[in-house]
């Protein structure tokens, strides 16, 4: 269970790094109810300034 939670907080620190917050970044429990998949990282919703500052970052890191 650490695990997913120390990626979800990664990721929560990796965006907040860039400027980006996810509000409902989190765990999805429904997906430890079974053995597959392994348990997900919920990315949740945003509004569109969010969207469009994580599609910028995303872009600026692939074209490195």
């Amino acid at each position: 269970m650490d695990d997913v939670h120390e990626c979800a907080e990664g990721l929560r620190s990796a965006l907040k790094a860039n400027g980006i917050t996810l509000p409902s970044l989190g765990v999805e429990l429904p997906s430890f109810a079974g053995a597959y998949p392994p348990p997900l990282v919920a990315l949740g919703n945003c509004n569109m300034a969010t969207a469009r500052k994580l599609a910028e970052v995303l872009h600026k890191a692939a074209a490195r």
